[in-house]
């Protein structure tokens, strides 16, 4: 399957690495050198634990791509049985103009391609959610580690609506290494999968260093942890 080149929709969003570290430490990190990066220009919540700062990073803008469907499905776990590899997103939204404070309230969308690189279309809705943020800002997605579809690198898009007239929409991407492990493993093995999954795509080439989740093993699968700021 393809992705077109859509018309990038989203507003200019700042993306906080949240590591293990309270809405203080976001907040401070706000007002320090945005160009602060982690090891590999990645943010810096692998580091986090080892009492590091996480930096400020400006988002690559991305548009919704042609699959994106307005469905408002209110859901944590948006596997609908597909297979893979079991993966956890915890995602936290705060506003950097109000000093990095959480966002309760805000729609989060994701949606992504399943173990053989297809979307759900027409009447299907596996591997598409939302979540309502919580008071401290927070939403969790049960899904799996997408598959790899047109020579493009695997990711998730999301989109965050915190009302009816704004939203800030991108993708994240996954650290090369874990990937070649997880596409090692049943069902991505019907496929072949490509030796460098992320090298071939010149959006990772551009955002991946800002866009790159930091994946930790958890159980059978992996989880990963990222702080959204919007404006």
């Amino acid at each position: 399957m393809t992705e077109n080149g859509s018309s990038p929709t989203s507003r200019r969003a700042l993306l906080l690495a949240a590591g293990s570290v309270g809405v203080a430490a976001l907040t401070a990190a706000c007002s320090g050198p945005a160009a602060t990066r982690g090891a590999a220009g990645q943010p810096s919540a692998a580091a986090s634990p080892g009492g590091s700062t996480p930096a400020c990073v400006l988002a690559v803008k991305a548009g919704a791509g042609p699959y994106y469907l307005d469905l408002d499905r209110v859901r944590s776990d948006i596997t609908e049985g597909r297979e893979g590899v079991p993966f956890r997103l915890d995602l936290t939204v705060v506003r950097v103009s109000a000093g990095c404070r959480p966002v309760t309230d805000a729609a989060i969308d994701i949606w992504h391609a399943d173990a053989s690189g297809a979307y759900s279309t027409g009447g299907a809705t596996f591997l598409r959610g939302t979540q309502v943020t919580d008071g401290a800002g927070r939403g969790t997605f049960r899904t799996i580690v997408p598959g790899w579809y047109a020579g493009l690198a695997p990711h998730i898009h999301f989109k965050v609506r915190p009302d009816r007239r704004t939203e800030t929409t991108s993708q994240f991407f996954f650290p090369e290494d874990v990937l070649v492990q997880v596409y090692a493993r049943p069902p991505y093995t019907r496929r072949r999968a490509p030796a460098h999954p992320n090298a071939r795509d010149s959006r990772y080439r551009a955002a991946g260093a800002a866009m790159t989740l930091a994946l930790v093993p958890d159980g059978v699968g992996y989880r990963a942890t990222y702080t959204v700021g919007i404006d």
